[in-house]
């Protein structure tokens, strides 16, 4: 405990000075880094008593020993992190709060089985008497120094969190601000007269494509604090040598020479669509006094640019692997909440006939000798007479066929010539039927009563028939997608359907597109960092036929959630639709480039880039 810190009645470690404060966290093993802090606050004249780290001195980097006898030599007050938490209790793991399985984890498993070798019975015993609270008083202001937030050691608060939730955590603090860490990213937040600062980390870029960490310095004035945003070069080309050595994830190595996270999935919306734009350091003054509110416009607004002024992402047609027909916007059902408003009145997009189908198909083969699968959409698609030989067709043309369809009465019509078509296509012909819950009422509240009993039975009679089949489900709170997939997975076994609940391409999870919140835009350097870790759109290898009631002929547009909007009506031909779309919709990004949702069969997707995790 440096001098000048004392324990309160209470057990938290508090610091008052009236001089700049120097923050930082996330060393991270990284010991260029740290050696470069400590450089930067020797050449500020801020000593180490001055100096208070978040936590979380060890993790992804080559050197968690040296790393942590700099800061342990140096006297600076640190935090407990989650690592080192997991650490001086000798855990199974690190404790960063990512979800079981996922890429982040088990990349994270990697690194902390490195510590655990490197670090021995004194290192723990310091880790493990590390305080999980230090006050920090400012002159006459106090904030509360945390890894993650008063209520848990690894929660992850990121800029966007929405302020009841920052109000929840400082009411738990019972301070005027928080300084926390964990997640990586830098920020300074004031919700009303309430502050929360985050310095960022030191031993990962803030995925900005820039290799800098970032610390804060936090100077007391006499109107309030002013916060200091400052970037740490370092010698990352080193630390990543020195990972490399020491035979670390790449995907961590290469993030220090990229400036880019390998893995975006931990991001909030908001996160991920600043992936790429470089920082800038900045300074607020924390006053207490939060200034008047000011008008925001609106995003998706402009054509062209976002309301930072970048332009907007552009998505060219690498290739067309799908191509979908919508028979008609006329469904059986009239579902809540249901994409493009389809129901037994809806002909805004009427019944695409079958020499519409054949011309389209023609060109295709044509234009696009890449192109194997063909989707069938609606409204119902068994509503439209046509498609039983519009399926048909496409199997004749040597295409794999995927239909969507709610599986009640308009497809079980065509169970007779179904099952003509079941003997000539092998697993050429499947169906992925809608089923938005695992339980009758979830599902019947929004397709109507009796809609499970009747989509269920015609599941079933699929699966009888050998058909290959997947369920699309709807999922309102990311939160909770492993409870509705351990859902689904116990109703296909009761009902014996050769479904796997968590295969993502046999069970898809489409995100609920009526959030009134506008989600964030996409800029086109975010997009060509997020494409090059692996997000895909649809845009970039699907297109769709449409023909909407009045016009003369049917028209392509870009994707099967735009059949009206006229900036994603890309012309009467799939010659002139090859041309790159513009991500400017909010189904673009609440969908595609941050639902990660997909509408083909799945199967010749590129694989994501290797070394997918994240940071804490």
């Amino acid at each position: 405990m440096p001098d000048g810190a004392r324990f309160d009645p209470a057990g938290v470690v508090t610091i008052a000075t009236d001089q700049p404060v120097l923050v930082f966290g996330g060393c991270y093993s990284n010991l260029q880094a740290t050696e470069a802090l400590l450089q930067a606050a020797e050449q500020m004249r801020v000593p180490p008593e001055r100096m208070i780290c978040t936590g979380d001195v060890i993790a992804y980097g080559a050197d968690p020993r040296a790393t942590l006898a700099l800061i342990h030599a140096a006297g600076i007050a640190t935090v407990m992190g989650n690592c080192e938490e997991s650490l001086g209790a000798d855990a199974a793991d690190c404790g960063c709060g990512f979800v079981p399985g996922s890429a982040c984890d088990r990349l994270s498993a990697a690194w902390f089985a490195h510590a655990t070798r490197e670090v021995g019975a004194a290192e723990r015993r310091w880790m493990a008497a590390l305080p999980r609270r230090i006050d920090l008083v400012l002159g006459e202001w106090r904030l509360a120094v945390v890894h993650g937030a008063p209520s848990r050691i690894n929660r992850f608060v990121f800029d966007s969190t929405e302020d009841a939730e920052f109000l929840d955590e400082l009411r738990l603090a019972g301070t005027g601000g928080i300084i926390g860490g964990h997640c990586g990213l830098p920020f300074t937040r004031r919700i009303g007269e309430k502050l929360w600062h985050n310095s960022g980390a030191i031993g990962l870029p803030a995925n900005d494509g820039t290799p800098r960490g970032w610390f804060s310095l936090l100077t007391p004035r006499d109107q309030g604090i002013e916060i200091s945003h400052l970037p740490l070069d370092y010698d990352h080309r080193g630390a990543a040598r020195a990972m490399r050595a020491a035979g670390l994830p790449e995907g961590y190595a290469r993030t220090l020479e990229t400036g880019i996270w390998p893995s975006f999935d931990v991001l909030p919306p908001t996160e991920q669509a600043a992936t790429g734009a470089a920082l800038a350091p900045a300074s607020h003054l924390w006053d207490r006094m939060p200034p008047p509110p000011r008008p925001q416009p609106r995003r998706f607004a402009n054509p062209d640019r976002t309301l930072h002024g970048e332009k907007h992402a552009h998505v060219p047609l690498a290739r067309l692997s799908t191509l979908w027909f919508n028979t008609g916007t006329l469904c059986n059902i009239a579902c809540t909440g249901c994409y493009i408003d389809s129901n037994p009145r809806n002909d805004r997009l009427v019944y695409l006939d079958r020499a519409a189908f054949d011309r389209f198909l023609g060109e295709a083969a044509t234009l696009h000798p890449e192109l194997r699968e063909i989707g069938f959409t609606g409204g119902e698609p068994f509503m439209n007479p046509d498609t039983p030989g519009m399926i048909a067709a496409a199997l004749d043309g040597g295409y794999r066929v995927l239909v969507l369809t709610n599986a009640m009465r308009p497809m079980q019509r065509a169970r007779a010539q179904l099952e003509r078509l079941a003997a000539v296509a092998g697993n050429r012909l499947a169906f992925r039927v809608s089923l938005d819950h695992f339980m009758r009422d979830g599902h019947d509240q929004v397709r109507g009563a009796g809609s499970f009993a009747a989509a269920l039975a015609g599941l079933v009679w699929l699966a009888a028939a050998g058909f290959p089949l997947a369920v699309a489900a709807r999922l309102s709170a990311p939160a909770a997608e492993a409870r509705l997939r351990t859902g689904f997975a116990r109703l296909f076994r009761e009902r014996e359907l050769p479904i796997d609940a968590w295969d993502p391409m046999q069970l898809v999870v489409f995100p609920e597109l009526t959030d009134p919140a506008l989600p964030p835009e996409i800029g086109a350097t975010a997009w060509a960092a997020l494409h090059a870790g692996g997000r895909e759109v649809m845009c970039g290898s699907a297109r769709m036929v449409v023909r909407r009631k009045g016009e003369a002929a049917p028209r392509v547009v870009a994707c099967t959630l735009q059949p009206y909007e006229p900036g994603f009506d890309l012309g009467a031909s799939l010659a002139e639709a090859a041309r790159p779309v513009v991500l400017n919709h909010p189904h673009c990004a609440r969908f595609c480039v941050f639902g990660a949702a997909s509408c083909s069969l799945g199967g010749e997707q590129p694989a994501p880039a290797e070394g997918h995790g994240t940071v804490p």
